[in-house]
C-alpha cells in the first residue's frame, strides 16, 4: 500500500509484466517436423517474437530432413536477410521506478550468467529474466491477487536459484518449486534448456496446476501476471502485434529487435477487460486501469525494463536489455551482450 496526494492505492510488491512465448507462426514446416503434444518441447524456429515474453519453437527434425530443410532455409535466408532462430523472447519487466536494482551483466561462478538483478533489502540477488552460458533460460512474472502475504519468500530467487543450479533439469527444477509453491505469493515460472540436441521449455504457476507442464513448441503462447494464456485483452493485444512482426522475414537482426522493442513499449490502454479485474480486487480503479497497457505507466510505478533475447540455429545468443534511468522515465540506456552457447 502506498499513499501519493492522500491517495491510496495497492501496488503490487514485485515484479508484473508480461511474457508471450512462440514457435515461429510464419514458418511453414515440412510434414516431417509436425509436432504433437509429447513429453518434450524442442525449439527450433525461424526468426521472429514478442512481448512480456514471446517464445518460438517447433519440433526438432531428422538429420536427414534438417540438412535438406537447412539447405532450404539457407538460401532462403541470403535472399530475405532472415536468419533461423531457436529462441525469440521479448520481455517487459514492471515495478516501482525507485526499487533498487542492477542493470543485466554476468556474473556467478566463471560469470557465466547474464541477468538483471534486484538489490531491494531481503531480496538480493533475485532476478526476474536470465539466462546462462550453459543453455539455461528462466522467467517469471507474479499473480496479481489483492492481499498478499508481506512475509513471503522472495520469488526473484526462484530464476536466480535455477540459473545457478547446474545439474537440475527445467522440468525437475519446476517439480521441486511446486512442492514448495506455498511459501510464495503468486507467480508464474518458466524454465528453458537449450542443449545441443534438445531445447526444452517448461511453465509451473503456484496458483494453478499443482504439476509443471512442458510447453508443446508449436504454438504462441502468451504470460502475463494470470495463468498462462490466460487471454487478458493486453496479452492478446501484445500476441496480435507479436505475431504481425515475427511474420515480418524482411527484418534484419536489428530490424527484429526494434520491432520488439516498438511492441514492448505500446501504452495503449487496454480497457474495460472483465478478466483482468477479476484479479483487482484491492487494487485502485486508476492502477487496474494502467496494468491494462503492454506498457504501464503511471507516476510511481510501471514499466523499466525491456528485454529481447535471440538464440540462432548456431547456439549464438544476443541478449538486449533498454532499461530505465535516474527513476525517469524519459532516461533509457540500451545495452546488448553476445556470446555462443557452451555444448
Amino acid at each position: 500500500m502506498a499513499q501519493y496526494g492522500g491517495v491510496r492505492h495497492y501496488i503490487p510488491p514485485e515484479v508484473e509484466g508480461i511474457v508471450l512465448l512462440c514457435p515461429s507462426p510464419a514458418l511453414t514446416l515440412p510434414k516431417e517436423w509436425t509436432t504433437e503434444p509429447t513429453t518434450s518441447v524442442n525449439m527450433a524456429e525461424k526468426r521472429r517474437n514478442d512481448t512480456r515474453s514471446f517464445f518460438s519453437a517447433a519440433k526438432r527434425p531428422s538429420k536427414a530432413t534438417e540438412n535438406r530443410a537447412g539447405r532450404r532455409e539457407r538460401e532462403r535466408d541470403s535472399q530475405s536477410g532472415s536468419k533461423s532462430h531457436r529462441l525469440i523472447l521479448a520481455a517487459n519487466r514492471d515495478e516501482f521506478y525507485n526499487r533498487p536494482s542492477k542493470a543485466a551483466d554476468f556474473w556467478g561462478t566463471n560469470s557465466e550468467i547474464l541477468s538483471g538483478l534486484d538489490l531491494e533489502y531481503g531480496k538480493e540477488g533475485g532476478s526476474w529474466l536470465g539466462i546462462s552460458k550453459r543453455g539455461k533460460l528462466a522467467a517469471i512474472t507474479n499473480y496479481m491477487e489483492g492481499h498478499p502475504n508481506p512475509n513471503a519468500q522472495g520469488r526473484g530467487f526462484l530464476v536466480s536459484n535455477y540459473l545457478m543450479d547446474k545439474d537440475v533439469d527445467s522440468y525437475s527444477y519446476l517439480k521441486k518449486v511446486s512442492a514448495e509453491g506455498h511459501l510464495y505469493n503468486g507467480f508464474n515460472l518458466i524454465t528453458a534448456e537449450f542443449k545441443a540436441k534438445q531445447d526444452t521449455v517448461c511453465y509451473y504457476g503456484n496458483r494453478g496446476s499443482s504439476e509443471p507442464i512442458r510447453l508443446n513448441p508449436a504454438g504462441i503462447y502468451g504470460l502475463s501476471n494470470s495463468l498462462l494464456d490466460t487471454p487478458w485483452k493486453k496479452l492478446l493485444k501484445g500476441k496480435e502485434h507479436f505475431t504481425n512482426v515475427v511474420g515480418d522475414q524482411s527484418l534484419s537482426g536489428d530490424g527484429l529487435v526494434q520491432a520488439l522493442l516498438h511492441v514492448l513499449n505500446n501504452e495503449e490502454l487496454n480497457t474495460p477487460d472483465p478478466l483482468q479485474e477479476q484479479l483487482g480486487e484491492g487494487y485502485s480503479r486508476s492502477m487496474v486501469q494502467a496494468l491494462s497497457a503492454v506498457c504501464v505507466r503511471s507516476p510511481h510505478y510501471g514499466t523499466r525494463t525491456n528485454t529481447i533475447i535471440l538464440i540462432d540455429a548456431e547456439g549464438n545468443v544476443t541478449f538486449t536489455e533498454r532499461t530505465m534511468l535516474d527513476v525517469d522515465t524519459s532516461k533509457w540506456s540500451t545495452n546488448s551482450f553476445q556470446f555462443n552457447l557452451q555444448a
